[in-house]
């Protein structure tokens, strides 16, 4: 089996570093170029190159790796390996940031656009990125898209004044893995993917940004669909208590490109990727991004 290589790139934007996670086999010159953005927990190297042990096809980038993209995953400020300013952190400035690692990207491999895939609070920075710049995106894939009444979110609001103390919040790793439970039952999780996740996040994530929380309990929408010009896939898992059919499917129908796709994937929630459906969660996105 071909080898798969890693690269960490250093970014600067805005006086801050933002790290960005590179995987691909072989040489990477002229491979179409992926690039992830995380959600509002952790960064894109825990979130989408987890490595657990004896079971690698839950690392998303080495699977997209291995169906011949080059792939980046950023963290936005205040993420992981990022600059972690002491300041709440808004869905703009993630938008920037997005902004600023596809340009660097773009400019690395001499490619005029990239394929986006977002995740979580990702689709609303994510989202903004392709409303500002839609000509820098080819195709792109909202996964797990929140929007206003999502269950989830009607559980965090109580809360909305714990994360307006602070700009950062400090999570446990059992804390870590409340997120594979809420609506979804305990058999499409594994244990040891649960454990590897924890693990990882907590190594990195000494404190979470509040910023994100904030935004979605108070400011949604971010993100206007008719301002969504490029080739969309929706997806989520069929056991999401943040994206649903009822609260998304308006979104999806206001989508004014006609190559578009809103996809249910079953056997996991809002960590599908991490969870037993992702493997046919890779197969639905591998397919939206070679399409022609």
């Amino acid at each position: 089996m071909e080898a798969i290589h890693g690269v960490a790139h250093a970014v600067q934007h805005e006086g801050l570093h933002l790290h960005v996670w590179e995987k691909f086999t072989g040489n990477p010159v002229g491979k179409p170029v992926l690039v992830l953005a995380h959600g509002s927990a952790t960064g894109g190297q825990e979130s989408f190159d987890l490595q657990v042990p004896g079971q690698p096809s839950y690392s998303a980038m080495e699977f997209f790796a291995r169906q011949g993209f080059d792939v980046f995953a950023l963290d936005v400020r205040g993420f992981g390996r990022s600059t972690k300013p002491d300041v709440f952190l808004t869905t703009e400035q993630a938008a920037s940031d997005l902004g600023a690692a596809v340009d660097h990207v773009c400019a690395l491999r001499d490619v005029e656009q990239v394929h986006l895939l977002a995740w979580s609070w990702g689709t609303q920075y994510g989202g903004q990125f392709v409303m500002a710049q839609p000509h820098k995106v080819a195709r792109y894939a909202s996964y797990a898209q929140m929007h206003a009444d999502s269950p989830d979110l009607k559980t965090r609001r109580p809360r909305l004044a714990v994360f307006q103390r602070s700009p950062y919040i400090r999570i446990t790793e059992s804390g870590w893995k409340l997120r594979f439970h809420s609506l979804t039952p305990d058999d499409v999780n594994d244990p040891a993917v649960m454990d590897a996740f924890a693990r990882a996040a907590v190594a990195v994530e000494d404190k979470s940004p509040t910023g994100p929380q904030i935004d979605v309990l108070t400011r949604l929408p971010l993100v206007d669909p008719h301002r969504i010009t490029v080739p969309t896939l929706m997806v989520h898992g069929e056991y999401d208590d943040v994206a649903d059919t009822q609260g998304l499917l308006p979104f999806f129908a206001a989508l004014p490109h006609p190559d578009k796709q809103y996809v249910v994937v079953p056997e996991g929630g809002h960590m599908l990727h991490l969870q037993q459906g992702h493997r046919r969660l890779q197969r639905v996105l591998a397919s939206w991004f070679t399409m022609s």
